[in-house]
């Protein structure tokens, strides 16, 4: 049985060692991650692009078991430890990990943008379709008094995006970043897309190797 309190502990212990500053000098890489379900196990793709023209420089995979079932606000314990697998096998680092996940805008305050950025770490954002909390006062989501996140609309018609600081980066820049990694048409930035189409590619293969 996973107990579900004392990992409630470890997300508040390690949710002060979060930074919402920048720690780095300049970008020219940038990565993203997406995750995808086969049976019982977790694929983790990692795609690292070129910051200024979004080429494609690596791409990396790992496949990894589930520890627990998706439970709401403990995604990191179900898809992180396949997130650092596929990231640690990397040859180039980049300087930012962009993830389908809350950064700060978490009820503790750490999502699993900023578990993984401090277990790697490494500068992270968050991305979600959905809020998860907070309220939305001119495109700023605040949590409380505190402004934790930014909601983006990056296509006519298309439902807003929600982004928020993983670790070691600010709220200002986070919404920067994602800002130059927009490509028309698709809704998420370049890298999580070029993640989900090489995620897909991998589940399958390995479908048909069954």
């Amino acid at each position: 049985m996973i107990d579900f309190n004392k990992l409630k502990e470890e997300q508040i212990k390690l949710a002060k060692k979060v930074i919402t500053t920048d720690s780095f000098e300049k970008i020219t890489s940038i990565a993203g991650t997406d995750q995808l379900y086969v049976n019982n196990k977790v694929i983790s793709a990692v795609v690292v692009c070129d910051y200024k023209t979004l080429k494609v420089i690596e791409k990396k995979h790992a496949v990894v078991d589930a520890k627990i079932s998706y439970k709401s606000s403990f995604l990191f314990y179900r898809d992180g430890p396949a997130v650092m697998e596929a990231f640690n096998k990397l040859d180039h680092k980049p300087h930012i990990l962009i993830l389908e996940g809350n950064g700060i805008l978490h009820p503790r305050r750490i999502g699993m943008a900023s578990h993984v950025g401090i277990l790697l770490d490494t500068p992270t954002i968050g991305v979600t379709k959905r809020l998860m909390l907070g309220q939305v006062r001119e495109n700023t989501i605040y949590v409380e008094k505190e402004a934790r996140g930014y909601e983006l609309i990056t296509r006519e018609h298309a439902k807003p995006i929600y982004i928020s600081p993983g670790h070691k980066i600010s709220l200002k820049t986070s919404l920067e970043v994602i800002k130059n990694c927009l490509r028309q048409p698709h809704k998420f930035p370049e890298p999580l897309h070029l993640a989900r189409k090489y995620v897909n590619k991998v589940k399958k293969e390995l479908m048909n190797k069954e």
